[in-house]
């Protein structure tokens, strides 16, 4: 621990789909669902105007039509997502040397380590003014949490939600952490939440009275030791600029155990796309895919697929993640899911196509060989897409496209083989709507535009900052909301 708050967290608030807000003048102020939005599609991000309505991440887009019918439900745009994520990781990396990113918008900084601050006052007036070149620079909000240990940083974040500062005095840590729920914890999860409730253990200031003996015994050596010092506010970790990953990987456990399969197959999907994210965010290629099922009475299933080569292709860990999930029997339900990327190279295979294309053809031959056979033998051939499945995919919702006469836009949907458009730029007012045939000549998809136009220099931060545009400071150490 330290005895100044020194260590920073930054977490974006809503990250994907402030994006998407921001990018689209007539979504602010807007419920957006950001995700996949075919039958078997997931939400990956939810605008807090659709977090009111219940929508979450990792639901069925399917229920969260249900909840929010009146959403904008939009494709991921990974390339804008990464181009941010760079822009708000080149400005952390100005503050310090020690900069440990956790995803495309989450990030440990040492402030100490980079000269910025030393106490109190300095690591408030960094965090401040980190937030207002975050916004200046990308149009977005990122929330702060500054401590004296990762831990307690992260926390700090948490409440700081959406757009705030929070900032937890050293000396403080029991006294904020003790009426906290036990899953506030890194490394709670349901299963051990419940384990806990189950011992009359409810709050963080329960495990600290328990005692180490105790939680020992509960949960065993290595994990109760941990939970224990946690309990006390105690977090020694240091901020890790770079890492000799072995390997890359993602997880989720879920609140109720998974029993339909299809569920758990998107949920695997999903869990494959954002371990190609990270991968790639850390230009970095693996070559055997792992995935990970912990089913509901605990036992965990791990299974592995070495591919011809190291790859960052999404089409080919999504492909494998699935083929692996056939091997493994979930009827009984699923308390957790993983997918992740081991055996890692600085490098990808240069023949990613021929992979992709091996690895559609074992897909289409395991498909044939399920499919049933009519009376005269012959396998029942699958129907082609539709014009409207086609479309879909040619035009996704939310996707950039640009005409030769009305300029840049995005598609809000197509259907019955038209294409809607609404055309308008970041920052601009809220554009007029224009409908085309899917197969119109003059429409094309086009890149994402940058989400403001012309951004305040800051290559001379952190020593000439501009003076902080933040909200006044509580006496509880938080920021107040705009």
């Amino acid at each position: 621990m330290r005895p100044a708050p020194t260590i920073l967290h930054l977490d974006m608030d809503a990250f994907y789909a402030s994006a998407e807000q921001a990018a689209k003048p007539s979504l602010r102020g807007k419920a957006v669902v950001v995700g996949g939005l075919g039958p078997r599609g997931v939400v990956a991000t939810a605008s807090y105007e659709a977090r009111v309505l219940g929508v979450h991440s990792a639901m069925p887009t399917a229920q969260a039509r249900r909840l929010a019918p009146n959403a904008a439900y939009l494709v991921p745009r990974f390339s804008l997502y990464r181009s941010v994520s760079e822009q708000v990781m080149e400005l952390l990396g100005r503050l310090s040397p020690l900069v440990e990113p956790l995803s495309l918008d989450e990030a440990f900084v040492d402030l100490e380590a980079g000269g910025v601050a030393d106490d109190t006052v300095s690591a408030r007036r960094t965090g401040e003014r980190l937030r207002t070149a975050i916004r200046e620079v990308t149009g977005l909000s990122g929330s702060v949490g500054l401590a004296g240990s990762k831990m307690l940083a992260k926390i700090a974040s948490e409440q700081a939600k959406p757009d705030g500062l929070v900032l937890i005095e050293p000396g403080t840590e029991r006294e904020l952490l003790a009426p906290m729920s036990v899953r506030t914890l890194p490394g709670v999860g349901p299963a051990t939440g419940d384990h806990l409730r189950r011992a009359g253990m409810t709050t963080v200031n329960d495990l600290a009275e328990a005692g180490e003996a105790e939680l020992v015994r509960l949960v065993g050596k290595a994990h109760g030791h941990g939970l224990y010092r946690m309990a006390l506010g105690l977090d020694d970790r240091p901020v890790v600029a770079e890492r000799d990953a072995k390997s890359v990987s993602v997880e989720d456990t879920f609140d109720v155990d998974l029993h339909d399969r299809v569920r758990v197959r998107a949920e695997v999907e999903r869990l494959a796309v954002r371990c190609v994210e990270r991968l790639r965010s850390a230009d970095r290629s693996g070559r055997t895919v792992v995935l990970k099922v912990r089913r509901y009475d605990f036992s965990t299933l791990t299974r592995s697929e070495t591919l011809r080569g190291p790859t960052d292709d999404p089409t080919v860990v999504r492909g494998a993640a699935a083929r692996l999930l056939e091997a493994v029997d979930t009827t009984g339900g699923v308390r957790l899911l993983g997918v992740g990327v081991t055996g890692l190279a600085d490098f990808t295979q240069e023949d990613l196509f021929a992979q992709a294309a091996d690895a559609r053809e074992r897909a289409a031959r395991a498909e044939v060989s399920e499919k049933p056979v009519a009376e005269d033998s012959k396998p029942v051939e699958e129907e082609p897409e539709s014009a409207e499945q086609l479309a879909a995919r040619r035009w996704p919702a939310g996707h950039d496209v640009r005409h030769t006469a009305h300029g840049h836009g995005w598609v809000q949907g197509s259907g019955v083989g038209r294409v809607t458009v609404r055309f308008e730029e970041p920052g601009g007012p809220v554009g007029r709507v224009v409908t085309f045939r899917v197969d119109d000549p003059e429409l094309s998809p086009a890149d994402p535009l940058p989400l403001v136009r012309d951004p305040v220099d800051y290559s001379s931060w952190p020593a000439s900052l501009p003076k902080s545009r933040s909200g006044p400071v509580s006496a509880a150490g938080g920021e107040s909301r705009p």
